[in-house]
């Protein structure tokens, strides 16, 4: 079969190929024009729309330059020769797909290698069958695919049937991701919503549209899904055997994110672990300490074990300073340095207000206490009390009030004897 690119070849030695290449331009000239347009405000403003303004701005030059060249070539054929024109179309149609996968790709997932080989692997797929088509034995491979079959349960398939319904898996799930980018864009800009809640929706949602794009997907190109039925026993068995602690993370994940028993912010201890909760995936939640080091801690922990959090109700928490004073101190004036001492730190709360206490009779001296109140957890304790400890040593210096330090009497028994 004569393909597209032999037509070309022959064409260029024909008079008319400057008026191909004149209709060209003026295609390109025209796409580029409309491209200006959607540049401006030719779509919404808003948070919500960023997605979408985005992927057209991305794919409206490729993709008006390949429906004008599909729509010229057939108008052009019967007074001249429309070879270049229908070379031009399925590469620029071609570079529009490519575009819109890229951009969805990127904006539903975090950039990682093996994204990055996905989208090499998808051009290279995408130019090869552009390529095929060009030089005219796309064709011969379709008849090869459709001749090579075989059967699943009672319905015959064949490799090209298989690959059709990939690509419609994929068309459609694409647009799937985009339309969850734009509820998820919509979600974040919900101000009165929950952060937690944010969450679970959009992931949700992106799942919700996935499904839904790969049931309406498969039965278009003639795959019936009740042939799936072994795939999906077989997959359920997977996950009740070799995924069950994966799939009881993920169950974790999403009750978690719905009860927000646990929220982005919050200053939780498991175990171990204790730190600021600076994110919540379904499978763990990212705690952060005081140190900058970050520990991943599985849901099925979080929700099989006993957590405390500092900030679930009220982000008001009590912390103590303890020293001994000596036995010959003046207590009443001890105490009163180390009430004032915390009062003065501009973290510690009016309200509950600041206590000492005696809490016992030491062996080197008597055991004090002052607490107090702060509503910031997540900035640590540990300066607050190095300075409350600092305060109440100067204090102590100028009042005379000993910090007494573990002493020993050692006697020699029989020492007069000697």
């Amino acid at each position: 079969m004569k393909g597209v690119w032999q037509g070309v070849v022959s064409d260029l030695t024909d008079q008319n190929v400057l008026l191909q290449a004149g209709v060209l331009v003026m295609v390109l000239a025209t796409a580029w024009g409309i491209q200006r347009l959607a540049r401006g405000n030719a779509l919404p403003q808003g948070r919500v729309w960023d997605i979408g303004r985005g992927g057209v701005k991305r794919v409206v030059f490729p993709l008006v330059s390949a429906l004008l060249f599909f729509a010229a070539a057939p108008l052009l054929r019967p007074v001249m020769s429309v070879n270049l024109l229908a070379l031009a179309a399925p590469i620029f149609l071609s570079l529009a797909g490519i575009r819109m996968v890229f951009y969805v790709l990127r904006h539903s997932f975090s950039n990682s290698v093996a994204l990055s080989n996905f989208e090499r692997g998808f051009s290279l797929l995408v130019w090869g069958v552009v390529a095929l088509y060009i030089a005219g034995v796309l064709p011969e491979v379709i008849d090869i695919l459709e001749s090579t079959g075989f059967h699943i349960g009672k319905q015959s398939v064949n490799l090209w049937q298989i690959l059709q319904g990939i690509a419609a898996v994929m068309v459609t799930v694409f647009g799937a991701l985009w339309l969850s980018g734009v509820v998820d864009a919509r979600l974040q800009g919900a101000e009165n919503l929950d952060r937690s809640l944010r969450e679970v929706f959009a992931r949700l949602a992106k799942a919700f549209f996935v499904l839904i794009a790969v049931l309406i997907s498969l039965p278009m190109v003639g795959i019936d899904l009740t042939t799936l039925s072994v795939f999906g026993g077989a997959l359920g068995v997977g996950l009740g055997l070799g995924l069950q602690k994966i799939a009881s993370n993920y169950v974790s994940g999403f009750i978690i994110l719905l009860e927000r028993s646990i929220r982005i912010g919050n200053m939780i201890a498991v175990g171990n672990d204790r730190g600021e909760v600076t994110r919540i995936t379904t499978r763990f939640t990212v705690l952060k300490d005081f140190s900058g080091i970050e520990t991943l801690v599985p849901n099925e922990v979080l929700v099989g074990s006993v957590v405390q959090n500092e900030s679930y109700t009220d982000r008001r928490v009590r912390r103590v300073v303890t020293l001994q004073v000596g036995y010959d101190s003046d207590l009443d004036a001890a105490m009163s340095i180390m009430v004032a001492a915390a009062q003065a730190q501009p973290r510690v709360l009016k309200d509950p207000p600041v206590t000492a206490q005696l809490l016992e009779f030491a062996d080197s001296g008597m055991k004090l206490e002052v607490g107090f109140w702060i509503a910031d957890p997540e900035d640590g304790s540990g300066a607050i009390r190095s300075a409350i400890n600092l305060a109440i040593w100067r204090d102590f210096k100028k009042a005379g009030i000993q910090i007494p330090y573990p002493q020993r009497e050692v006697r020699i028994l029989g020492a007069n004897d000697v």
